[in-house]
């Protein structure tokens, strides 16, 4: 039992000791029995005000002697439904609560959230109550120790449709890495009881889900997303290996053909428009691609960190079977196995019960959104301090090379013909345009660009702001205009109630600086300190290179050296003076293109895979087919490898001795 387990006990907080969970261990938030908590003492009431969500655990009596313990007890809310939550705390008696009244002051409730800032003033006017205010990240930190620590069978592994308890002992569990998937996502670094530090986050979390859900499905709650994806197919809407490359060549190359390369590539050349798909093929697509890039995210930062073991919280995982299962196997797949993805029961009341847990603390007192001197800051990588002039064929090796096609790969080039994939993402270009053509009906990437030029994403991303209030959240340095959770703010399922302009600046805002931010982390684990950018939707697209330079400054502090380079010639002072020869990537042309570069993300989420007989009939005729298709593509490889070569010839002759 952990030190948290008679922390408070007696002093009006809560006794832990002998926790354990009741009634249904497969439903969702079973009540946790306290078996040496006062049942006749006031009830304890703590609430996380998130982005989406209000979320309340509070103190019930079990029985009706004093000793028969009491309960934990689990309920949650829609913020915009704030009415609701304080007709629940009326009609349970938790409003004469947590032995602070008195004839002279009001009751106080532990808080935390943005939310507990924000709607301070209606929980006063409407219920005569103060909020005591914590800390949201020392809140959810807080709360995950206490289950860890207290409760056993609070943790479980989700793998192949089978879920597994997890036996973590109080005296070996720092440090992990705790991933909590709100309408954003924080990832912390847990080092022990109220010992953390907020490593980064991500704007593409539940409320992405959710938004962009509402829009293309016309759901009306996350649960029926959840329950729709279920009944799909995203194979309808996502681009995977077998349908770039054929299966002859996946065979040939040893590729599982269901290996996700762009999600929602299908859309873009296809005829069809968003009323034309299934709203369950649509779901299950929005789920596998977000639930894919969050756990890629959380074994980059692992594998940054050092770390082996992963959990994962937050009210947007509800116990969804098929979000924990790609979770599980997107992190098995990342880290060849040497990581594993461990998950809550009661994974979205992290915060409020870290709220309760601080009754009877002695040091618990309101905070502010002021920067904590004691705050743990995430230290960046070292300035590069490499300068234009200094670039030379001698020490551009190594960089990292993305290339942003359907999907995006990353290569790192350590020498002429000498480079290797590192990783990738299927969250790409694909994704962008195939989103903007069901969202905006846009026929092309450059019209898609010039809506987006039009457009404000503050229409319908959730910002710090909107959650915390103007302040911000400084503690942690998020400013009140950081994009807290993009298409976060979308609450009508009426596609008709937004501007398709507005809608095409969110897309890409959220996609660009995903990829800007992957690719930071990618470089930095590598060890990299120059990033080339290239492909079909990056180069000669300025305000897309203009979004991926603002999210490599952003996430690096500006050490981090970003260039692009296109097809058509060369950008930027840096570009001129290189060809893909000289930058050792020409032979990139090659079939080996294939195997190294072109996987970006792991299976697709149908476990387990077909045989490749099952896959596809007609195999023989499929076989002619993909024979020419193939002598097409290497005649069209080979004319852009002379053009290349044409390109390298002109550019020497034009700088004649000039350095290179």
């Amino acid at each position: 039992m952990g030190e948290a387990a008679t922390a408070g006990a007696g002093r009006g907080g809560v006794d832990l000791t002998g926790a354990e969970i009741r009634g249904d261990l497969e439903g969702r938030n079973p009540p946790i029995f306290l078996p040496r908590q006062p049942a006749a003492s006031s009830p304890l009431l703590a609430l996380d005000i998130g982005g989406t969500l209000i979320k309340l655990v509070y103190t019930a009596s079990c029985g009706g002697g004093d000793g028969d313990g009491a309960e934990l007890r689990f309920a949650k809310f829609e913020r915009r439904r704030l009415h609701e939550c304080f007709d629940f705390v009326r009609a349970k008696g938790l409003l004469g609560c947590n032995g602070t009244r008195s004839s002279k002051e009001n009751v106080a409730l532990k808080a935390t959230g943005g939310g507990a800032y924000k709607f301070a003033n209606d929980f006063r006017e409407k219920l005569g109550v103060c909020l005591d205010k914590l800390d949201e990240m020392d809140s959810v930190v807080s709360g995950a120790n206490f289950l860890l620590q207290n409760v056993p069978g609070a943790a479980f592994t989700h793998m192949n449709g089978q879920r597994n308890p997890v036996d973590v002992s109080p005296n070996n569990l720092f440090p992990y890495l705790l991933v909590n998937i709100g309408s954003g996502v924080s990832i912390l670094k847990v080092t022990g009881n109220k010992k953390f530090e907020r490593v980064t986050g991500t704007h593409i979390g539940g409320g992405t889900m959710f938004g962009l859900a509402k829009l293309l499905t016309g759901c009306k709650s996350y649960d029926e997303f959840l329950q729709l994806s279920q009944k799909g197919d995203n194979f309808v809407l996502d681009l995977i290996v077998k349908d770039i490359c054929g299966e002859l060549v996946c065979q040939k190359q040893g590729l599982s053909t269901s290996t996700l390369a762009s999600s929602f590539g299908k859309v873009i050349t296809s005829k069809k428009g968003l009323t034309d798909y299934k709203p369950e093929d649509l779901a299950s697509t929005l789920l596998s691609a977000f639930t894919y890039n969050i756990a890629q995210i959380a074994f980059l930062v692992a594998s940054l960190m050092g770390l082996r073991r992963v959990f994962f919280g937050g009210s947007y995982i509800r116990g969804h079977k098929s979000t924990m299962e790609n979770i599980s196997y997107a992190i098995d797949f990342w880290s060849q196995r040497q990581m594993q993805a461990v998950f809550l029961r009661h994974e979205g009341y992290l915060g409020a019960l870290g709220a309760l847990m601080s009754y009877g603390d002695d040091n618990g007192e309101n905070v502010t959104l002021e920067e904590s001197e004691d705050e743990p800051h995430h230290e960046s990588a070292a300035p590069v301090g490499t300068s234009a002039d200094e670039e030379n064929e001698n020490n551009i090796f190594p960089y990292l090379l993305v290339n942003i096609g359907s999907g995006v790969s990353m290569i790192e080039v350590i020498g002429k013909g000498k480079f290797e994939r590192i990783i990738g993402s299927h969250l790409g270009g694909g994704t962008i345009l195939g989103l903007a053509r069901l969202l905006t009906g846009c026929s092309s990437y450059e019209e898609f660009l010039e809506l987006s030029q039009r457009g404000n994403n503050l229409s319908v991303d959730l910002t710090v702001g909107d959650i915390y209030g103007e302040e911000g959240y400084p503690k942690i340095g998020l400013p009140a205009s950081t994009t807290a959770a993009s298409f976060g703010k979308v609450n009508s399922s009426k596609l008709s109630d937004y501007k398709l302009e507005d809608l095409a600046a969110a897309l890409l805002n959220s996609f660009t600086y995903n990829i800007g931010q992957i690719a930071y982390f990618v470089a930095n684990l590598s060890g990299l300190k120059r990033i080339f950018f290239r492909g079909a939707y990056v180069c000669g697209h300025e305000k897309t290179m203009d979004k991926i330079s603002r999210s490599l400054k952003y996430w690096s502090k500006g050490e981090v050296q970003t260039t692009f380079l296109c097809h058509e010639g060369f950008l930027g002072t840096l570009g001129a003076f290189w060809s893909y020869e000289n930058m050792g990537i020409d032979g990139l042309a090659s079939h080996e293109v294939i195997r190294e570069v072109l996987l970006g993300a792991p299976y697709t989420g149908q476990f387990p895979s077909l045989p490749v007989t099952e896959q596809q009939n007609g195999e023989n005729n499929m076989l002619e087919v993909e024979v020419e298709r193939l002598r097409n593509d290497n005649a069209a490889l080979k004319a852009e490898v002379e053009r290349l070569q044409r390109e390298n010839a002109e550019l020497r002759a034009k700088f004649g001795t000039a350095t290179l």
